[in-house]
């Protein structure tokens, strides 16, 4: 692998050589609001600043991503998954990318498995139940919607409703003003903070996300010796079209 050498401190004081692959070459569809270069992950995985275990999940994640095409779901049915992935696809909308990363699959995959963050509400059912209980009223409001603009609803599905009538139906579940009779079961309020939550935390724990805001806190199995106001490791990414400061560190080659 070719590359170019980046010395900094280590933990000892002693001079550390990180060989580092050259960058990634600049995408010819580069969004136009892109703040940070692409492929900073990419280029730190094999470095010995990311420990083995974080370079194994982080590049599992970017493999996965690689192979676009959603598994078939485990948890929920494919009717209730296809709800799910419209409900992301609003709330953390993806324009730029030619395909997105895949938050409703990191959900079915975490409630299959059984896995929780130790905790939940107690006026909420176990997270399972609450996602099956919060895509039927979803749906039971889509059928509302399309009643109320067509004069027709059983077909209707939040998937197959316009991008602003999907909108108003999450505001609603948002303010609590959701009327469908599953949420005198659990506050919509609830629901919606925990499911932004999720699907903010599963977007920015994703290479591509953190690349995106210029993070590379993953790389850290040497410890941070830059740690005063404005001062970065020399090799966390500029802003593009940011000058390298010798004092301050920080790369964007």
């Amino acid at each position: 692998m070719t590359g170019h050498d980046m010395t900094g401190p280590d933990m000892t004081g002693l001079a550390r050589t990180v060989v580092l692959p050259e960058p990634l070459p600049a995408a010819a569809d580069e969004p136009q609001n892109a703040k940070y270069p692409r492929g900073t992950t990419q280029r730190l995985l094999p470095t010995d600043l990311v420990t083995p275990k974080t370079r194994e999940v982080l590049a599992a994640r970017i493999a996965a991503y690689e192979k676009p095409g959603a598994p078939e779901p485990r948890f929920f049915t494919t009717a209730e998954f296809a709800t799910l992935e419209a409900v992301c696809a609003r709330l953390i909308p993806q324009p730029d990318r030619e395909h997105p990363i895949d938050l409703a699959v990191a959900i079915d995959q975490r409630l299959a498995a059984g896995k929780g963050n130790g905790w939940r509400y107690d006026t909420m059912p176990p997270d399972g139940e609450a996602f099956r209980r919060a895509i039927q009223g979803l749906n039971e409001a889509a059928r509302a919607v399309s009643t109320a603009a067509a004069g027709h609803s059983a077909e209707a599905r939040f998937e197959t409703l316009g991008p602003s009538e999907q909108d108003a139906v999450l505001a609603a579940v948002q303010r609590g003003d959701a009327t469908e009779p599953v949420w005198s079961t659990m506050p919509s309020t609830r629901f919606f903070e925990e499911l932004l939550t999720e699907l903010a935390s599963s977007y920015y724990s994703h290479p591509l996300g953190q690349d995106e805001i210029g993070f590379a806190g993953y790389a850290d199995a040497h410890g941070w010796q830059r740690i005063g106001l404005n001062e970065m490791e020399r090799f966390e990414p500029l802003a593009l079209g940011e000058a390298p400061d010798p004092e301050a560190g920080g790369s964007n080659a």
